[in-house]
């Protein structure tokens, strides 16, 4: 293996392990948001509603496994057998499938009459 290669893969691992840092992050993240509002809800008896409570977490949530789908992606960059390919198939075949339906259910839990969001880009 040549200085380059070696380079390259150690680079490629130290991505990975950011990119599951900042998966694990994003999770942490959006449960301390949720748990903040939740218990200032409760204590001022503020109405923020249930479905707010779940757009949030799942925002987070579908952050967190874009991140693990690119670590995936990189392991699998610096070790590319067979298994570890078919692995990566069925991962990004499940974590693909689980973002589309999160995906879905954050724009079917919109309230009618809801705001658009002021964010998100037009198309």
């Amino acid at each position: 293996m040549g200085r380059a290669e070696e380079i390259i893969i150690r680079l490629a691992s130290w991505f990975e392990l950011t990119a599951e840092a900042l998966a694990a992050l994003m999770v942490g993240i959006g449960l301390t948001v949720v748990i903040y509002h939740a218990v200032r809800t409760w204590f001022t008896r503020h109405q923020r509603s249930y479905w707010w409570t779940r757009v949030q977490l799942s925002q987070y949530l579908v952050l967190a496994l874009e991140f693990q789908l690119a670590a995936d992606i990189l392991a699998t960059a610096i070790a590319p057998s067979w298994n570890e390919l078919g692995k990566l198939a069925v991962v990004a075949a499940i974590r693909t499938a689980l973002n589309y339906f999160l995906e879905r259910e954050i724009k079917a839990m919109k309230p009618e009459g809801a705001a658009p969001d002021p964010n998100r880009a037009r198309g």
